[in-house]
């Protein structure tokens, strides 16, 4: 296996999956380009089956982990911004902890960044699967180009968080990830392109997604109806979008978060999903 200055930067949490742990971390030593370090965070404490799985894969890879280990369960935003401090090189690779990396996904966007040194992200298309990623539920296709993704993120999301690659120097220069529960990734992204660099989605699933009614369930109800109006409105004023994109947006986004679980999945599935 040919190894590259990549870091791998996943945040872990007390209430995830062993078995899912375990699926994420044996995909990333199965690519066709090793990242050097994998930059693991702790959200807190984990439960002693989580602790296993990691020390396993540390016995086995003994050069490769960087744990960073918070006192207390801070969210996403603070534990990536932490976990991207601890990184070495400049191109840092997110994953979650719960997915599955297509084998040469890293390969494949390094040689974006090796041909386009204009870029600053690349990102992809994902499958989202549930159970096993031979069942694949749902796809989300994101656009190509940087004039598109620019006009996409105005409304939503304009890359898939599990996938992307990016330059770490220009993600710090925007003030690196925030505590906006919900919206961490969506909210850097937009800070990212008003500014001006430059995004790349590939236009196939380099990473399987996992899905289904828990995903639906995060998305929806009363908890998550306020958190995602408050996101929605960092983004529209930190981002390239009209106060007319906001009110539709929002609109939308309490419609959708009022919906019955199954009703949402099936909005998610036929209309938010190609």
């Amino acid at each position: 296996m040919k190894n590259k200055n990549i870091s791998m930067l996943l945040s872990l949490y007390d209430k995830e999956k062993p078995e899912y742990l375990q699926e994420a971390l044996t995909s990333i030593f199965a690519q066709t380009l090793l990242p050097d370090e994998i930059v693991l965070v702790y959200d807190g404490p984990i439960n002693k089956n989580l602790e296993i799985v990691v020390e396993t894969f540390e016995k086995r890879y003994p050069d490769k982990f960087k744990l960073v280990k918070l006192e207390q369960n801070q969210g996403l935003g603070v534990a990536l911004a932490k976990g991207l401090e601890h990184t070495s090189n400049r191109l840092v690779a997110r994953m979650d902890t719960d997915d599955i990396m297509v084998e040469n996904r890293l390969e494949k966007q390094l040689a974006i960044f090796e041909q386009h040194p204009e870029i600053s992200i690349v990102g992809s298309n994902i499958d989202e699967f549930v159970d096993n990623k031979e069942h694949i539920i749902g796809k989300r296709i994101v656009p190509e180009y940087n004039h598109e993704i620019c006009r996409f993120s105005k409304k939503r999301n304009p890359f898939n968080h599990m996938t992307v690659m990016f330059d770490k120097n220009a993600i710090l220069s925007v003030g690196n990830y925030q505590p906006l529960i919900g919206f961490e990734d969506y909210y850097l992204w937009v800070r990212l392109l008003k500014a001006g660099f430059q995004g790349y989605n590939v236009q196939e699933p380099l990473v399987y997604a996992r899905a289904g009614a828990d995903m639906y369930a995060r998305r929806g109800g009363i908890k998550y109806l306020m958190p995602g109006l408050k996101g929605r409105y960092h983004i529209w004023r930190a981002g390239l979008g009209t106060a007319k994109d906001f009110l539709f947006v929002s609109c939308a986004h309490s419609l959708v978060c009022l919906l019955p679980n199954n009703l949402r999945g099936k909005i998610y599935q036929s209309q938010l999903r190609k």
